[in-house]
């Protein structure tokens, strides 16, 4: 599929300054301290992407929080389908020598080449429960992975007491037909029988120390926790590659706080991506009916769920208060209303497309598109919609070592995407 070329260019966002948001009758501006988005970058128009109402009534708490101006891509790119043989994918993690460890969810991991090639699955997997959004999820390969062959990832087990989010480690066999020597480091308690918004990604931070999202486990009995430091539901978690608390960790010596836990106040993040140039950690999560989020995660910080919240109830009803701003809780950069249903994210890092340089691509599952955002000084300031004519529902992508970009849909296809 060849992207089609550009309706309006423009040299500079200030263009923005004289338009009208679809929220508010008022002018809105560029976001303070931005500069103009990288060359190439296009506005399409001083509208936004997205022309469904939102559910709420809920405004902003800043100009470019959400519904910023659409951009189009110059650069004529193409994206191919390489295999349509997985099953219910839901991690990708590319491997140095241009292959990819593919999660499916309900417990297989499968090796691909970059030809589309899928092996049997990996042997030496634990079992895992599968039921409601459970499952073999996501997963991350050591930074070191030619000479130790180390491999982690995320799933969703049964236990007596109940259901949690688990990470375990295992080196991927010479012959690569299992994973050996499998060893749980890390259990998300308390256990819980629901099995739902479990997360959950699993990346690599600069200091070599592993980040995991743990969802909120939906029901509200439970996700209350989000906002207790005696809990690790509802967090971002920060451990080493043996499951203790990373050295360093924000929470560490508050009385009766986890000292695994980097941030709290979580829903469903099925999102987590290191910025190439600054090194800053950045999440998305799914919000309920509407407040899909992309938050930049401050060690330490609250990012307010359930207490604040752009979206409402699937009832229809207020979540809480209904109120989106409190003090010692932390705004998301972006949100959306309608949802787009945010899963996997990468930042594009290559040069193959230069205009793409730093920006944030996001699979999303009901959006049934990629989301491509341009974010200058922490905020965004474009955003995109590619391979929405695919009608899949995309759950994760990530950057290979060529410098395209992959992504897995739950309908079992791979695509990759690079420069025409």
């Amino acid at each position: 599929m060849k992207n089609q070329l550009l309706i309006l260019t423009a040299s500079s966002l200030l263009a923005l300054a004289s338009c009208k948001s679809e929220e508010t009758d008022t002018p809105v501006s560029p976001p303070t301290g931005t500069t103009p988005p990288t060359s190439g970058t296009t506005i399409t128009s001083t509208l936004p992407v997205e022309t469904n109402r939102p559910n709420s009534t809920y405004s902003p708490a800043f100009t470019g929080q959400t519904r910023v101006a659409g951009i189009r891509t110059t650069t004529s790119y193409t994206s191919n389908v390489l295999t349509t043989a997985l099953t219910s994918p839901w991690g990708i993690a590319s491997l140095p020598d241009g292959r990819f460890l593919i999660t499916e969810k309900a417990g297989t991991m499968r090796l691909v080449t970059a030809t589309g090639q899928v092996s049997a699955p990996l042997s030496g997997i634990p079992a895992v429960n599968s039921s409601g959004q459970g499952g073999l999820l996501g997963l991350c390969v050591d930074p070191a992975f030619t000479t130790n062959r180390l491999v982690y990832w995320t799933f969703s087990e049964r236990r007596t007491d109940g259901n949690l989010l688990t990470v375990a480690k295992g080196r991927l066999s010479v012959n690569e037909t299992s994973l050996e020597n499998v060893t749980v480091i890390y259990r998300a308690t308390p256990a819980y029988s629901g099995v739902n918004q479990y997360g959950s990604r699993v990346i690599f931070d600069r200091t070599g120390n592993l980040i995991v999202s743990s969802g909120d486990r939906s029901d509200p009995g439970i996700r209350v926790q989000a906002q207790a430091v005696s809990s690790a539901i509802g967090k971002i978690i920060r451990i080493t590659t043996d499951g203790q608390p990373a050295p360093g960790n924000p929470f560490a010596g508050q009385a009766e706080a986890r000292p695994e836990l980097y941030s709290m106040g979580h829903r469903n993040q099925h999102g987590l991506a290191i910025h190439p140039v600054t090194g800053d950690l950045w999440e998305g999560e799914l919000g309920p009916r509407g407040g899909d989020e992309i938050n930049r995660i401050q060690p330490g910080a609250n990012y307010g769920w359930p207490v604040i919240t752009y979206g409402i109830d699937y009832s229809g009803q207020r979540l809480g208060e209904g109120i989106q701003q409190r003090a010692g809780m932390e705004q998301p950069v972006y949100y959306w209303d309608p949802v787009v249903s945010p899963s996997g994210m990468t930042f594009y890092s290559s040069n193959r497309i230069p205009e793409w340089q730093n920006n944030l691509f996001i699979a999303a599952l009901s959006g049934m598109h990629i989301v491509r955002l341009v974010i200058e000084n922490n905020r965004v300031i474009g955003e995109e919609r590619l391979l929405s004519s695919e009608g899949q529902r995309f759950r994760d992508i990530t950057q290979g070592p060529d410098g395209a970009l992959y992504a897995i849909t739950d309908g079992g296809r791979l695509y990759r995407i690079d420069k025409q």
